[in-house]
């Protein structure tokens, strides 16, 4: 891709997208731009990743085609501001903060813009994020591939229509921490019944892996797959009726309406 890649912020997410779309071949080092709060930052992002760094978003602004905004909700409309006189003419901005709008975006540089909405998660640290991603009518079909092109470097995307774009971190951009506890509480019950707890570790994360695997490469429906696994009278159908009593689901519903409700309030 024949194309200059800034981020504005060098967070974790900033930082686990820049060391996939690196490791990918993609994008030459040198095309590859991004800023810091810090020296310290800027040294390591150098250090790490050998891309271009600079304490300056005006810098990252002026040099990039695709500018990913990997800033805090917050401070979205103080970084637009300061950069909003500086970008390329046809830049494309990526925004990756929950609750941000492309209207927001669109109303804080005041003119038309190329926008486009995602909300990554944290397992793109390992290459296994999954991406939802929407844009407004003034990119072209070959840009928004352009822009998925990115996120394939550090996993998977989905287009969605933006007004289901709230509700995403509850089903993807917060629930791995859903999974870790899940994991967790699994690991403590193996050590409770007296399994080493890295043991248990490893047996509970393997299996949640594998689970996750079967239905995405089976495409067979989760229900099935749960029933597959519960014999008549065995001891899956016992610790599947447990969860029911203890509203294993209605617990993970209701986790799922909380967050889309903060997400909505966040901005």
């Amino acid at each position: 891709m024949n194309k200059k890649i800034g981020f504005i912020g060098a967070g974790k997410m900033a930082q686990a997208m820049i060391e996939g779309i690196v490791k990918s071949n993609m994008i030459p080092k040198e095309n590859i731009m991004a800023s810091a709060a810090t020296e310290k930052t800027i040294d390591k992002i150098v250090r790490t990743h050998g891309i271009i760094a600079s304490l300056s978003n005006i810098d990252v602004a002026r040099f990039a085609d695709i500018l990913i905004l990997a800033v805090k909700p917050d401070i979205h409309g103080v970084v637009i501001e300061e950069i909003k006189k500086n970008i390329k003419q046809n830049a494309i901005i990526v925004t990756i903060a929950a609750g941000i709008t492309l209207q927001d975006i669109e109303q804080a540089f005041g003119f038309q813009v190329k926008t486009v909405r995602t909300m990554p998660n944290t397992p793109s640290l390992v290459g296994e994020g999954m991406s939802a991603i929407c844009a407004n009518d003034y990119l072209s079909e070959d840009e928004l591939i352009d822009v998925e092109r990115l996120f394939h470097c550090f996993g998977k995307t989905e287009r969605l229509q933006e007004k289901f774009m709230d509700a995403v971190p509850s089903i993807s951009g917060s629930s791995p921490a859903y999974v870790y506890m899940l994991l967790e509480a699994m690991a403590d019950g193996g050590v409770r019944q007296g399994i080493p707890r890295d043991k248990a570790y490893r047996l509970a994360a393997q299996a949640v892996l594998g689970a996750a695997k079967m239905v995405l490469e089976t495409g067979i429906h989760p229900g099935e797959l749960k029933d597959d696994v519960c014999t008549p009278g065995g001891a899956t159908i016992e610790a599947v009726a447990t969860l029911e009593k203890e509203q294993f689901r209605g617990s993970i519903l209701a986790a799922m309406e909380s967050c889309t409700k903060k997400v909505t309030t966040l901005n």
